[in-house]
């Protein structure tokens, strides 16, 4: 007997209040945007129309529909294999860096591209800097490693004009640097935001996409599948999420006058004892996190700033009120 068909939610509640995707995706709109995802149409046990999430292809169609529909793209592309992320995880950290500012600013969003973030890993598909600047018209500087990646990302910001005077794509040139080699001298940051790998090794990945399918197709494979894609740069670091976050934590330092807010996303809530013990030890002013979740899965945001009162004052006036 086939299962009773199942009304999904009106709106997913976990999601920022202002993040566009709130809603259940109206496919028709979307194929219409990007015809190409029509082919990977399916429907669920319940009756109800979606796509092949364990497609990596579905997911691509899907993400470029929702940045044709949502972001005012007329171009965006990714080379085959890299990481395609969820849109809707996405927004929610660039609005609730948005809070973040707002706090400082007596509960007002400074907008506008006086208002300048980095991006660090950005990858080859620009997806902060997409949004950020939609959403909030921030100025972004966009940093990697991967000179793939860096070439990708810059196609998409010459191929979309509003994207042109907003977007700066920089070539990270020593993978052991966060901010080193990308911040010039005299230049102040107002938010820095970064998805940091967090597998220890291609053995975690590989154990971790082999869960993920089998939870998508409920069926029991032995080869894993990447749905959203991704290098083993942008997914595997020596010592995982905690080695990053600390050493990242500790080049921060450096850049103490120079940056703002430092931001991360902490996708293991067992690292942020770390992190806290470390930013204490560092010697930071103030350190918020914000809870984050969509559908089943819980993430968080990690930020600090080394600024005293005085001088977040003086910050805004000079930067963000002039």
């Amino acid at each position: 007997m086939a299962k009773e068909k199942k009304q999904p939610p009106k709106e997913k509640a976990r999601l920022h209040p202002r993040n566009r995707h709130r809603e259940r995706y109206d496919l028709n709109v979307l194929k219409e945007k990007c015809p190409e995802l029509a082919e990977f149409g399916t429907t669920n046990i319940y009756g109800n129309e979606t796509i092949d999430f364990h497609n990596p292809e579905a997911v691509k169609w899907l993400n470029k529909a929702l940045l044709l529909q949502y972001y005012d793209l007329t171009f965006w592309d990714v080379p085959p294999a890299y990481l395609c992320p969820p849109i809707p995880g996405r927004a929610d950290y660039i609005h609730y860096m948005a809070d973040l500012l707002s706090e400082s600013n007596k509960g007002k969003i400074p907008t506008g591209a006086k208002i300048k973030c980095l991006d660090i890993g950005v990858g080859a598909n620009c997806i902060y800097p997409i949004i950020g600047a939609k959403e909030y018209g921030w100025s972004f500087i966009g940093s990697d490693t991967d000179s793939a990646a860096i070439e990708a990302a810059r196609h998409i910001v010459e191929k979309n004009s509003n994207l042109k005077d907003q977007v700066d794509i920089r070539l990270q040139p020593k993978k052991e640097h966060f901010f080193k080699g990308i911040i010039n001298k005299e230049e102040y940051i107002d938010l820095t935001i970064c998805n940091p790998p967090f597998h220890a090794s291609q053995a975690d990945a590989d154990a971790s996409s082999l869960r993920k399918n089998r939870n998508l197709t409920n069926t029991k494979t032995d080869t894993p599948v990447l749905n959203f894609g991704g290098q083993p740069n942008e997914l595997v670091y020596d010592g995982g999420e905690k080695m990053f976050l600390g050493k990242m934590i500790l080049e921060s330092v450096q850049f103490a006058t120079s940056v703002f807010w430092f931001t991360s996303l902490v996708s293991k809530q067992t690292n942020l004892k770390m992190a806290y013990s470390e930013l204490d030890h560092a010697g930071a002013t103030q350190v918020k996190t914000f809870p984050m979740g969509q559908g089943n899965k819980s993430s968080r945001v990690i930020a600090w700033t080394f600024l005293t009162p005085a001088q977040c004052k003086v910050w805004v006036e000079s930067r963000w009120q002039n």
